[in-house]
């Protein structure tokens, strides 16, 4: 297939677990520390429905759209590049679903709570 390609989805994936990552840490940090850009009503509104496709996808006992787009584009190949590997080990954990599902389903519950306690701003 195409590893150019899917190093690329590799990449995007990396992003938006960074996103999301970023987004449970910076919300309530910075609702104490005052800062405005976090009550960003669209970035709020992405960070939200970037989690609900993650526990949702997770909740069906399925695959995230990237990895299996990853995979696909990756095609069988003997070695992947050493970056490419380290950061496969980084997310890809070697859990069950119903665990994926347990976390994510969490995660999203805690994205809502500070939806409610750190309401994004009306403008």
């Amino acid at each position: 297939m195409s590893p150019v390609l899917a190093q690329t989805v590799l990449a995007i994936h990396l992003a938006v677990i960074a996103f999301n990552v970023f987004g449970l840490a910076a919300i309530p940090l910075g609702a104490w520390r005052g800062w405005a850009w976090v009550r960003v009503r669209w970035w709020r509104a992405l960070h939200l429905a970037s989690m609900a496709v993650v526990a949702l996808q997770a909740v069906l006992g399925r695959a995230c759209f990237l990895t299996l787009w990853q995979d696909r584009l990756a095609g069988a190949r003997a070695e992947p590049p050493l970056i490419m590997r380290w950061v496969n080990g980084v997310i890809y954990w070697p859990l069950p679903i119903w665990a994926f599902a347990a976390a994510y389903l969490a995660v999203f519950a805690y994205v809502v709570v500070l939806w409610r306690r750190v309401p994004p701003s009306a403008r």
